[in-house]
């Protein structure tokens, strides 16, 4: 049995450390287009070795904010499907030297670009487009005794979100900062 390796995928840099933006090959013409989202050998090769073991899709409106959220001992493989959302991710691994610092990227139905959200990050997406689907894999089961919030809007961490009305859940209004619980994080680095 003949088996060939997807050609055009590439991971395009990042400022933090750990953190992955792919770049898939997006195959269009008059019909549409296809694109290959997950190939296992080929994200090893790109340093993603991880076993997924669940999948999780989300539909939100413009200005819908999630997040700041993460859960020990899950990495996170994210995509926009359908729309476009501003994806953030912030460092929150005590001792990294980026500790506290984010990177937001855009993601879109267009470009097809994933983002690998390493353990030790927190994760937190906006809704650009009327909607969009997201959908993400993770590495580990959801678990409410592992997971915990940074407040989205965390003055030390001045995250640039866009300047829309935003839309956000109770639960993540009422998150504490990053100073709160830097001491309590279940994350090291290295």
């Amino acid at each position: 049995m003949a088996t060939f390796k997807l050609t055009g995928v590439r991971a395009l840099p990042t400022r933090l450390t750990g953190p992955v933006l792919i770049e898939p090959q997006v195959h269009g013409d008059a019909r549409g287009f296809f694109v290959e989202t997950f190939r296992e050998n080929v994200y090893r090769e790109l340093g993603i070795a991880e076993a997924w073991v669940q999948d999780n899709h989300s539909r939100s409106r413009r200005g819908v904010l999630r997040g700041l959220h993460y859960q020990a001992g899950m990495a996170k493989l994210v995509r926009c499907a359908r729309g476009s959302i501003l994806d953030v991710l912030v460092d929150i691994r005590p001792g990294s030297s980026d500790f506290g610092r984010w990177e937001s990227f855009e993601l879109d139905d267009e470009q097809n670009h994933q983002l690998y959200c390493p353990d030790g990050f927190a994760h937190g997406f906006c809704v650009l487009s009327a909607e969009a689907d997201v959908i993400y894999r993770c590495s580990a089961y959801y678990d409410p005794a592992g997971e915990g919030g940074i407040h989205y809007a965390d003055p030390d961490l001045a995250i640039a979100w866009p300047e829309i009305e935003l839309v956000v859940s109770e639960r993540d209004r009422g998150a504490p900062r990053l100073a709160q619980v830097a001491e309590e994080l279940p994350f090291r680095y290295p």
